[in-house]
């Protein structure tokens, strides 16, 4: 088949599936597999030759990441029973103070919260961002929201574990170690310069609180403190998240003692991701049947369980279509039209992910479909894989809009108008979306 006709059923498939989840209302996990299907057809790969691909695509991203996915999920589940999210911004806001607090929280929520599923996240720190938000004077509703929508965005595809990070890691093989350490070194300053550019637009006359947020009566704003006696409030915060720390400074011990060529049998095994994370939820389960009784961790896990099924689902067909395009030679395709620099296809990868995510409004279907369609020219370039995985999270970023569950949530918790939220979460992560890139493209100098 020429390279044209691949091309064009590639383009065909990727249109198809946005088509059915955007105009059809399919949902992306069937849709996803409907696209992959037509293109291992059209390409020639035959019957046969499709559903290996299908299934060997899906079989190799949960080899990889199903029970990372797990571990994180039920780990943050039991870290939201414990109130470990509260107790945290409250100490934040005592140790920073009000000023802050828009960037201590939206780093802390971008970095060290990641294991909580997203919405569950959403709807723990909404009201306390509402309930700090006047502390920050006439502009508190629009610093807080915006700091929100783009440390918990940001957080999903820069950072591990967050769901998209993983499902980049997995489709362009990058081991998690690495792209913890350059997640990071991505994530912070796009998320503080990113707030920073956002407060400076906001309160020189952009944010409008009588066009911009929703009237509240007085008496609604709740207080951030409980002061009725709770079991948890014994648990010293650190003792909360030590496990979880734990994990990820072994993920990253890991990583290093691998870039140092040290070889330790002991190191290996126990900075393995699946291990570290094992052990991070098993101890976040003992803190928690110490002070939440054994009865509050199971009904916490089982919630982590239904939680963490639709995730595995999705990212798994991620890798269905990322095998077939791989399958279909798509990489010695697009290799022909691009210089060996990565410039070029890191600002593709980046495109391609902004345009899919304002067409389907989902970051982590928009980051593994670009994601996908472009790691074959990693090994065509000599392109470190982490940059594209990188690429393609901070374009997935590009325009949060109507069709996202965040936008809603974020509106409704937060008390803003949906003109409001346009500008705290739309055009907000949407310049985290292309801030990220600085970061991304001052590392190819250097990988």
């Amino acid at each position: 088949m020429s390279d044209t006709a691949i091309l064009i059923n590639t383009a065909v498939a990727v249109a198809a599936i946005v088509a059915l989840i955007v105009r059809f209302k399919f949902n992306p996990v069937v849709a996803l597999v409907l696209g992959s299907c037509y293109l291992g057809l059209s390409a020639g790969l035959g019957v046969e030759g499709t559903v290996t691909a299908i299934g060997d695509g899906f079989g190799d991203i949960m080899a990889e990441i199903g029970l990372l996915v797990a571990f994180g999920v039920l780990t943050g589940a039991v870290l939201r029973d414990l109130r470990a999210i509260e107790r945290l911004v409250d100490a934040l806001l005592r140790v920073v103070g009000p000023k802050r607090i828009p960037h201590a929280m939206a780093l802390t929520i971008a970095t060290l919260l990641q294991s909580i599923f997203l919405d569950v996240l959403l709807v723990i720190s909404g009201p306390l961002a509402k309930a700090i938000a006047p502390k920050l004077g006439r502009y508190g509703t629009a610093r807080m929201a915006t700091a929100l929508a783009i440390g918990l965005e940001c957080g999903i595809v820069f950072t591990v574990p967050g769901v998209g990070a993983l499902a980049l890691a997995a489709l362009l093989h990058v081991p998690l170690g690495t792209y913890l350490f350059y997640g990071l070194v991505v994530v912070i300053p796009t998320v503080t310069i990113s707030i920073t550019l956002m407060t400076f637009v906001l309160t020189r006359g952009w944010w409008k609180p009588e066009l911009d947020e929703l009237p509240q009566p007085a008496t609604e704003t709740a207080p951030l403190h409980n002061d009725a006696p709770d079991p948890r409030g014994q648990a010293p915060l650190l003792v909360l998240f030590a496990p979880l720390l734990v994990s990820l400074v072994l993920i990253a011990a890991g990583a290093l003692a691998e870039a140092l060529e040290w070889q330790n049998a002991v190191l290996s095994f126990l900075a393995s991701p699946v291990v570290a994370l094992m052990l991070g939820l098993i101890g976040t389960c003992f803190v928690g049947r110490r002070f939440l009784g054994r009865s509050a961790v199971e009904e916490a896990l089982g919630r982590g369980l239904r939680d963490s099924g639709p995730i595995l689902l999705l990212n798994g067909v991620g890798g269905c279509l990322a095998a077939v395009i791989s399958q279909a030679g798509l990489g010695d395709i697009l290799g022909k039209y691009f210089a060996a620099n990565a410039w070029a296809p890191l600002l593709l990868v980046w495109t391609m992910a902004a345009v899919l995510h304002v067409a389907v409004g989902s970051v982590t279907i928009s980051a593994i479909t670009s994601a996908g369609l472009l790691a074959p020219l990693a090994p065509v370039l000599g392109l470190n894989p982490v940059l594209i995985a990188l690429a393609a999270g901070a374009g997935s970023l590009f325009m949060v809009h109507l069709t996202s569950n965040t936008f809603w949530l974020l509106q409704s918790l937060l008390g803003q108008t949906t003109r409001g939220t346009l500008k705290t979460c739309s055009v907000g992560v949407s310049v985290a979306s292309v801030v990220a890139m600085g970061p991304v493209l001052a590392l190819s100098l250097v990988l």
